[in-house]
């Protein structure tokens, strides 16, 4: 196939795709930031409405499960309806939610609240990750895709900026102002998403020509038609039931599993990041900003390495340094401050250079049809795993931030077996390819094709 007709795949990175991956990370930047704020509005809640350590731990979970639904709905709706008018709505939903939650008056009520912002996040997952794959060229899809995610770690670090300033400008309500705090950023990407054309690709999976051509010009120029886009997809249709077979059921249980393992200390650490400092015997939201920079810079390897060593070794090396240290720190006793600090500040750095990988992998191991699918259940299966550690985390710290450490070790252990068995390797291969029944047919077929020429 020539180069002409491999238009999005081959195509130069644009200031289309730029803009287009900044809208997308909306939704990771307010899932970081939706998560992380909720730890810091005990203190100011605490004055006005009671809230043991089990409520703690409903009320962070809430959000979990939400985004749990959210990602298993909506991730089939998306690849049914089409990814342009979740694209809007979603945020729309959220922003609705998070403005409701400035006027709860009991626990019950943010709960529930709680939990339809989650399935508002967990929706934009599937959504604005697919919109973004089916048109960035191969060889920026793991650094543009992942950039997204990494802003969830922008999210989190804004996340203690906003409730310091809630803090000094509004005293005893500052948590009304942290909870309703999302709905500016979900406004803000509503209206930048405007506008934003369908994706040809799934057009195409739906028998939509015309209107995929439509948005290849409005992208691409006149000149361009859904002629350039070639060969898409397989001829052989692939519909929901087949994520649960072979060949894509191992890779539905990869991408699960290890998305899965990334998030649960993960999102445990974030959601009770104030406890777990004051536990260590630190004060004040400046170690949490710390923390949540540290998860930022950490991508910038992450991203520049993602397209060089490729998405296996960047997982495996991430998993094995976290069980690495995070095992031999939680066994040492007592657990000095500095080591216990060390330690999570070198979590922040390793999960923030392979964390990203949960929306890559995904987006590039399935075809059209179900891609959005296949992400939501990811996103699904990995939350639902995360709420019930998160519930279980404040007990967890009664017990000292050791039994947090080696039950985060022990977890990542089992990401790094999953990576090793299951992981395959995707990078700057087209998502024709990627997706694929078998990736190592493929690469074997045209290895010997190139043996051959």
């Amino acid at each position: 196939m020539s180069q002409s007709h491999q238009l999005i795949d081959n195509a130069p990175l644009t200031r289309f795709h730029k803009k287009l991956t900044v809208y997308s990370s909306g939704g990771p930047f307010i899932d970081g930031f939706a998560i992380a704020i909720i730890g810091l509005t005990w203190a100011s809640m605490s004055t006005f409405i009671e809230v043991s350590n089990s409520e703690k731990g409903l009320i962070a979970a809430a959000v979990l499960v939400g985004i749990f639904f959210g990602g298993a709905v909506f991730g089939w709706v998306t690849d049914k309806v089409g990814r342009h008018i979740m694209y809007i709505l979603d945020l729309a939903a959220l922003a609705l939610f998070s403005i409701l939650s400035f006027f709860v008056t009991e626990v019950w009520q943010l709960v529930v609240l709680r939990f339809l912002i989650g399935v508002a996040i967990g929706a934009d997952y599937p959504i604005a990750t697919s919109l973004l794959a089916e048109y960035l060229p191969a060889k920026y899809r793991g650094r543009m895709l992942g950039a997204t995610f990494v802003v969830w770690a922008l999210g989190a670090t804004a996340a203690p900026v906003v409730a310091i300033l809630a803090t000094q400008l509004v005293g005893d309500d500052a948590w009304r102002w942290m909870l309703a705090s999302p709905a500016v950023f979900a406004l803000v990407t509503l209206f930048l998403r405007l506008g934003t054309p369908e994706s040809p690709r799934w057009l195409v999976s739906q028998g939509r020509a015309g209107e995929a051509d439509a948005s290849i010009k409005k992208v691409f120029g006149p000149e361009y038609g859904v002629e350039s886009l070639g060969e898409i997809e397989p001829e052989s249709k692939v519909n929901l039931a087949a994520l649960f077979r072979d060949p894509y059921l191992k890779r539905t249980l990869f991408v699960s599993l290890f998305w899965m393992c990334q998030v649960i200390p993960l999102l445990s650490i974030y959601s009770f990041s104030f406890d777990i400092i004051a536990k260590m015997g630190l004060t004040g939201n400046g170690a949490e900003v710390f923390l949540a920079a540290l998860f930022v810079v950490g991508g910038v390897p992450g991203l520049l390495l993602v397209d060089k060593i490729g998405r296996k070794a960047l997982l495996i090396y991430s998993f094995g340094g976290i069980a690495l240290i995070w095992g031999l720190a939680g066994l040492v006793p007592g657990l000095p401050l500095m080591i216990g600090f060390l330690a999570i500040c070198a979590f922040a750095l390793l999960s923030g250079a392979s964390n990203f990988l949960e929306i890559v992998y995904p987006n590039e191991l399935f075809p059209t049809e179900v891609r959005a699918t296949a992400v939501g259940i990811g996103t699904a299966v990995s939350r639902i795993g995360a709420a019930i550690a998160v519930y279980l985390m404040p007990f967890l710290l009664e017990r000292g931030v050791n039994l947090v450490l080696l039950a985060g070790a022990v977890i990542s252990a089992i990401g790094l077996a999953v990576t090793l068995v299951w992981g395959e390797e995707t990078a700057g291969r087209s998502l024709t390819d990627t997706s694929q029944k078998s990736t190592t047919t493929q690469t074997r077929k045209r290895t010997a094709k190139e043996n051959m020429s």
